[in-house]
């Protein structure tokens, strides 16, 4: 009965007869339904501005920012954490995921494990989490225990807590310093929430992760300069970028890029600046990171 009280769980009048319906007139009902997730998200905005503003603070004085999720919701901030490295050159630990079942079952599903409240708490201390930390529980339903048992711990140490679900007045909110309830309303497919509410909560990881990075300096205009251009297609992109910036010819900006083992920000600091390879990265490093600042401080 509490189930069944759930926005996730109920059944959506537009797709009743779904089991009868053409390829075309499902394929209809689908994409009509996943227009409401955008201004699901809208809605939440100011919640997701409270939490990178407290997460930007956390990272830049070495902070971490752990998803912590079961099932669809564990393999989204898995897909959400592997992505900032290679987009913004962070180390691999300043963005993790702790998944109910551990990391296999992000292939094999392993949906028993996220009834395991006290789990939740043990994967975190074995992350050794400090309060410096950010914790941020992923449910669709907001009662999974998995994430809201690594919730509680968290706030026992002090580490600052979100969650994030598609139901009002969730468990896991009452949890949570910073509650995002994104309400995308019943499935299509009755209770799949990889469906809508996975997207909306992709959307808002992306927001959160994307937002987050900008903040600490790892973005010029809306150009990645932090990418790790370590094949040939990001190696091109790096070359790119710089131009884009610069407006230097091929031969400096390959040279420059060179010099700096394909590190972008360095790069347009030195074409831009007219400095060295030193004096580049030490600008950067007074200016906190920031493409703009390290220019200016040269000038």
């Amino acid at each position: 009965m509490e189930l069944s009280r759930l926005t996730t769980e109920q059944r959506n009048k537009r797709s009743m007869n779904l089991d009868q319906m053409s390829t075309a007139e499902m394929l209809h009902t689908i994409n009509e339904e996943d227009k409401i997730v955008a201004f699901a998200v809208e809605k939440v905005l100011p919640k997701i501005e409270i939490a990178v503003d407290h997460i930007v603070p956390s990272l830049a004085s070495g902070g971490r920012l752990f998803y912590v999720g079961a099932g669809t919701s564990g393999r989204l901030g898995v897909i959400d954490a592997s992505e900032c490295p290679p987009t913004f050159m962070t180390p691999k630990e300043m963005v993790q995921t702790v998944m109910a079942g551990g990391m296999d079952a992000f292939f094999n599903a392993a949906e028993g494990s996220e009834d395991n409240e006290k789990q939740g708490g043990l994967d975190l201390q074995a992350k050794k989490l400090i309060k410096n930390d950010v914790v941020i529980g992923i449910t669709a339903s907001g009662r999974t225990p998995y994430p809201i048992g690594a919730l509680h711990y968290a706030k026992a140490i002090g580490a600052y807590t979100i969650a994030l679900s598609c139901n009002q007045d969730s468990l896991i909110s009452n949890v949570a310093d910073c509650a995002i309830e994104v309400i995308v309303g019943p499935e299509v497919l009755t209770g799949s929430t990889r469906m809508k509410a996975a997207t909306a909560h992709k959307m808002i990881l992306n927001m959160i992760s994307t937002t987050t990075m900008v903040k600490l300096g790892k973005v010029h205009e809306n150009l990645m300069v932090d990418l790790h251009a370590n094949n040939f297609k990001l190696r091109e992109r790096a070359k790119r970028t710089v131009s884009e910036v610069t407006r230097s010819s091929y031969d400096k900006i390959e040279n420059a890029l060179i010099q700096t083992n394909y590190k972008v920000k360095p790069a347009i600091v030195m074409l831009e600046a007219n400095v060295t390879l030193q004096e580049a990265e030490e600008a950067i490093v007074q200016s906190d990171g920031y493409v703009r600042k390290a220019i200016d401080y040269l000038s």
